[in-house]
C-alpha cells in the first residue's frame, strides 16, 4: 500500500485516494473470499463469497466507470478500469472454472496435478495484473509530483502469506496425493484379485514415496513450522512400507487361494480309486497353505485398514492445525 500525503480536496491526490477507496470494497471481499477457501479446503462450500467478491467488483466498476478524467488526464482511471475488469474475468471465469475443475480433481493425479496447475496459473495471472495496476497507479503519482510513501500494510502482509502458504503447501499435497491415489488403487485392484495391477500399483507407490522423499529435502518447513513436511515425510514412509512389506502378504494369498483352487479342481476330477499317494499330499499341503494365508491375510488386512485410516487421519489433523496457524483470517470489518 502506498499513502499520498499533502492532499487538498482539488488536488490529485484527492483523485487518487478516491480510486483507490473504490478499489477497498472490492479487494477486501478478494481475500475474504481466499481465506474462507484456504480455512474451509472445499471451494464449493465458499461460492457464496466468491459471488459476493464478484458484486464487489461490479459496483467498483460502476464507480469507476461514473468517474471523470483527471484534467484531461485518462491514465489511472483507464488502468482501474482494466484491472477491475481482469478481476471480473478471474473471480467471474477463471475461479468459477477452478471451482467445477475441484470436483473431478481427485480422480487421478493428472486431474489432481492439472487442478493445482490451473491455480498457480491463475494466480500468477492475479499478480501480473495487479502489478501493472500499480505501475499506473504509480505513474499518475509521479506526473502530478505527489509523494507516496511505501507502507506494507497488515492486509499486504496477509497476502503474501496467502500467496507464499499456498504454494508450500501445494507443493506438499502433490507428493502426498500421489501416494494416496496410488495406494487406493492398489487397494481396488486387491479388492478384484487383479495380481499382475497390485504389482504395478505397488512399485508406482515405492516410487512414489522415494522421489516425495527426495523432495522433502527443499520443503522443510513454512516459516518455521515443519508440521506439515514431517506429516507428509511419515505418510510416504508408511506407504512405502505397505507396498513393501504388507502387501506381497496379500498377493500370496491370492496365489496360493488360485494355487489351491487348480490342485482341488484336478483332485475332484478323479474319482478317489484313481488319486495317487502323491495326489492327497499335494491336496493336503494345498489347504494347509491356503488356510495358513487366510489367517495372514485377514491380520493384514485388519491392519491395513488401521494404517491407512490413521495416514489420512494424521494428515487433515495436521492440515487443520497448520493452516489455523499459519492462513491469515480476513474478516469484514477487521481488515
Amino acid at each position: 500500500m502506498k499513502i499520498a500525503v499533502g492532499q487538498t480536496s482539488d488536488d490529485p491526490v484527492a483523485y487518487l485516494n478516491s480510486v483507490e477507496s473504490i478499489h477497498e470494497d472490492m479487494n477486501n471481499k478478494d481475500l475474504i473470499y481466499q481465506s474462507a477457501a484456504a480455512h474451509g479446503k472445499r471451494l464449493r462450500r465458499v461460492e457464496k463469497l466468491r459471488k459476493q467478491a464478484v458484486d464487489a467488483i461490479d459496483a467498483a466498476m460502476d464507480k469507476t466507470v461514473a468517474l471523470p478524467a483527471y484534467k484531461g488526464d485518462n491514465s489511472l482511471r483507464q488502468a482501474s478500469i482494466t484491472f477491475i475488469n481482469f478481476c471480473h474475468k478471474i473471480f467471474n471465469d477463471d475461479y468459477a472454472h477452478i471451482v467445477d475443475v475441484e470436483e473431478i480433481s481427485e480422480q487421478s493425479v493428472d486431474e489432481m496435478q492439472a487442478y493445482l496447475l490451473l491455480q498457480e496459473k491463475t494466480d500468477e495471472k492475479f499478480k501480473e495484473a495487479n502489478a501493472a495496476w500499480h505501475t499506473a497507479y504509480d505513474a499518475f503519482a509521479a506526473k502530478n509530483n505527489i509523494n507516496l510513501i511505501d507502507s506494507k500494510s497488515d492486509k499486504g502482509q496477509k497476502v503474501e502469506t496467502v500467496n507464499k502458504l499456498n504454494k508450500y503447501f501445494n507443493q506438499l499435497y502433490i507428493i502426498f496425493f500421489k501416494c494416496n491415489w496410488e495406494d487406493n488403487q492398489m487397494t481396488k485392484a486387491g479388492e478384484a484379485k487383479k495380481v499382475n495391477d497390485v504389482e504395478q500399483c505397488r512399485n508406482a507407490v515405492i516410487k512414489y514415496a522415494d522421489d516425495g522423499l527426495m523432495a522433502l529435502d527443499t520443503l522443510r518447513s513454512f516459516n518455521g513450522d515443519a508440521s506439515m513436511a514431517q506429516v507428509c515425510k511419515q505418510s510416504l514412509l508408511s506407504f512405502k512400507n505397505i507396498a513393501e512389506k504388507e502387501i506381497p502378504k496379500i498377493t500370496d494369498h491370492y496365489l496360493k487361494e488360485e494355487n489351491f483352487k487348480n490342485i482341488k479342481k484336478a483332485f475332484d476330477s478323479k474319482s478317489p480309486s484313481d488319486r495317487t499317494h502323491q495326489d492327497v499330499d499335494a491336496f493336503n499341503k494345498a489347504v494347509n497353505e491356503y488356510n495358513a494365508s487366510i489367517n495372514l491375510y485377514n491380520q493384514t488386512n485388519n491392519n491395513l485398514n488401521n494404517e491407512r485410516a490413521q495416514i489420512v487421519n494424521n494428515w487433515n489433523n495436521t492440515e487443520k492445525s497448520f493452516m489455523d496457524n499459519n492462513m491469515p483470517y480476513f474478516k469484514k470489518g477487521h481488515m
